[in-house]
C-alpha cells in the first residue's frame, strides 16, 4: 500500500497540491469541489486526507496518516510529540507568530491579559520572558479583543499586518518564524522507509 497523506484545509491546501502534483501524487477529485474529505491519488498508489490543520498531527502521530503537511505553528500548538518526525520545510504559507497590541498604548505593569486561539505557544512563550500572564482562548478575529477591552494583547499568525492595521493594532514581538512543514509518523518512516524518503527526494526537488 501506499503512503497515506494528511492535508490542512484552506490556503496550505492550495499551495501544497501543485508540489504534490509535481511528484506525481494528485487526488482523484478536485478537493475544492468535491465534499470528500478521502481522495485516492489519481494513479492509485496513495490516498489523501484533508482536514483541519489542528487534526493533522493527531492523524499522523496516531498512524492513521503516515505524513501530513501542516504548519510550523500548528506543530508548535500541538506540543511536544512522540509520534511523528518534521523532516521538510516546504517553504509556502510563510509568515510570522508574533505578538501586538494597540498603537502608541504600553502593556501595563503585572499580570498581562493575552487573547489567542495559540494558547500553548503563547503560555511557552511568556515562560521564557518571565512575565507573568493570564491567557484567553479565542477562537479566530483576536484583533477586536483589545478593542473591547478583553486583552492588552494579542498574539497571532501576521502576514501582511494589514489587518492589525485596519484594527487599529500593531505588531509587536515577533516570537518565531512560521513556514508548512512535512511530518512523518515514527513507525511508518521505519515501515515505508522508501516510499517515504522518495517522496522528501521528490519535494526538495520541487520547494
Amino acid at each position: 500500500m501506499g503512503l497515506v497523506i494528511a492535508l490542512n484545509k484552506g490556503r496550505i491546501l492550495k499551495e501544497c497540491l501543485p508540489l504534490l502534483a509535481a511528484c506525481e501524487i494528485e487526488p482523484d477529485e478536485d478537493p475544492e469541489e468535491s465534499r470528500k474529505l478521502i481522495f485516492n491519488s489519481r494513479a492509485g498508489n496513495h490516498q489523501l486526507i484533508v482536514t483541519r490543520s489542528a487534526d493533522v498531527p493527531t492523524y499522523v502521530e496516531n498512524g492513521v496518516a503516515d505524513v501530513g503537511i501542516t504548519g510550523k505553528d500548528t506543530i508548535l500548538e500541538y506540543g511536544e510529540a512522540m509520534g511523528f518526525y518534521e523532516l521538510l520545510d516546504l517553504g509556502i504559507g510563510r509568515c510570522r507568530m508574533m505578538t501586538a497590541g494597540p498603537v502608541g498604548v504600553p502593556e501595563p505593569q503585572g499580570v498581562l491579559r493575552v487573547a489567542s486561539k495559540f494558547v500553548n505557544i503563547t503560555r511557552n512563550y511568556y515562560q521564557q520572558q518571565s512575565r507573568q500572564v493570564a491567557l484567553i482562548k479565542l477562537s479566530g478575529a483576536m484583533e477586536i479583543a483589545p478593542l473591547l477591552g478583553l486583552a492588552d494583547s494579542i498574539v497571532d499568525i501576521v502576514d501582511t499586518g494589514n489587518t492589525l492595521r485596519a484594527n487599529g493594532l500593531e505588531a509587536r514581538e515577533m516570537i518565531c518564524d512560521i513556514s508548512t512543514r512535512l511530518i512523518v509518523n515514527r513507525a511508518s518512516l521505519k515501515t515505508k522507509f522508501d516510499q517515504v524518503q522518495n517522496l522528501v527526494s521528490q519535494l526538495k526537488k520541487v520547494v
